[in-house]
């Protein structure tokens, strides 16, 4: 992959490669956007094949927090840090203090926080070489449950497009990964009188969610199959393919996965289908607006204000869709753009 042609094609404004021999260190940071404001977006923890797939997932990811931020209304731009490592062989507060001492030379340019594979313990560590940095335990602390009350008001708005109502009780809803967010996200659903579906690649976490709510688990395989009203992933991006949107017996697509399409044309493919999508970046947004209360001094019920809005926001998304006759996941892309243009342009 051409680094730059590769930049140059997502749009960003700059692509760091960083490296610390001696904490066994390497990752990525991409911003992608500052038009807004600083770019914000978390450090993500992983074991990446290749550095190519860390490059690319640093692209999208962090594009799609310009987009995300843009939808949600926030003064932030898009970027996103990519650690390549699995946490485990390495020393980990050597790891994250170099980590925090890369971003820190950024001089505020990224803000980060936590993401896959990393937790708020890591921001406290991260913490200490940099100021840049939210999600901490004494101030927003862990963003999972805010996103998942995000996502599900993002459910509750497609339930009302689709069926003219969004009462979810009786509905039966397919979540795949059951972390943070998914956990969540399965504790709202079952109060609101959903039915569950659940799988993950963890065994535990699958079970602590039936424990909880009395779900169905199903193999993580089969979760593309399940006969369900709504399908949220909320593991990694790519769960909307060539190979799986065949495979859905759905009517609504809404989780808290970033990048869910694997590629733009399956917003099409979904709608093609009759699936209604709710684009991944307006649904999950729930996690950088709790940022707020560190990066500009929101409470929490200014946060809650906020992250209940995304059902307007998605509301307004299918809208456009509808009006402009394009999928929604164009749509979404649209509102985005046109915040972008007009906080470009200072108006």
């Amino acid at each position: 992959m051409n680094v730059l042609e590769a930049a140059a094609s997502f749009g960003h404004e700059q692509v760091i490669f960083c490296r610390d021999a001696e904490a066994d260190y390497k990752a990525i940071i991409a911003i992608h956007s500052t038009v807004l404001g600083p770019a914000a977006g978390g450090t993500r923890l992983l074991p990446y094949a290749t550095e190519e797939d860390a490059l690319l997932d640093a692209l999208r990811l962090s594009r799609g927090m310009t987009y995300k931020n843009a939808a949600a209304g926030l003064p932030l731009g898009g970027g996103k840090a990519v650690v390549i490592a699995d946490g485990r062989h390495q020393d980990r507060e050597r790891l994250l203090r170099a980590h925090g001492r890369f971003v820190n030379r950024l001089g505020g340019r990224f803000i980060t926080g936590e993401d896959v594979g990393t937790s708020v313990a890591d921001m406290e560590i991260i913490r200490q070489e940099t100021q840049h940095v939210t999600g901490l335990a004494h101030r927003s602390g862990d963003p999972s449950p805010w996103t998942a009350r995000g996502v599900f008001r993002a459910i509750q708005a497609a339930a009302k497009q689709r069926w003219g109502s969004e009462d979810l009780a009786g509905k039966t809803v397919a979540i795949q990964g059951c972390g943070h967010v998914g956990f969540h996200l399965a504790g709202l659903l079952h109060r609101a009188g959903a039915r569950l579906v659940v799988a993950d690649i963890v065994p535990e976490r699958v079970s602590q969610v039936v424990r909880e709510t009395g779900a169905e688990a199903v193999h993580p395989a089969a979760i593309y199959d399940a006969a369900a009203d709504v399908f949220a992933p909320c593991a990694l991006g790519g769960a909307v393919n060539d190979e799986t949107v065949p495979r859905l017996k759905v009517e609504i697509v809404a989780g808290a996965a970033n990048n869910q399409l694997l590629e733009d044309r399956h917003g099409r493919a979904l709608e093609e289908r009759g699936i209604l999508y709710a684009p991944d970046f307006v649904a999950n947004a729930g996690g950088v607006i709790s940022s707020t209360v560190d990066l500009l001094g929101w409470d929490e019920a200014q946060v809650a204000e906020r992250i209940d809005g995304i059902y307007d926001t998605i509301l307004s998304v299918f809208a456009i869709a509808g009006r402009e006759g394009v999928p929604t996941s164009v749509a979404a892309n649209r509102l985005a753009e046109e915040r972008l243009r007009s906080g470009a342009s200072g108006s």
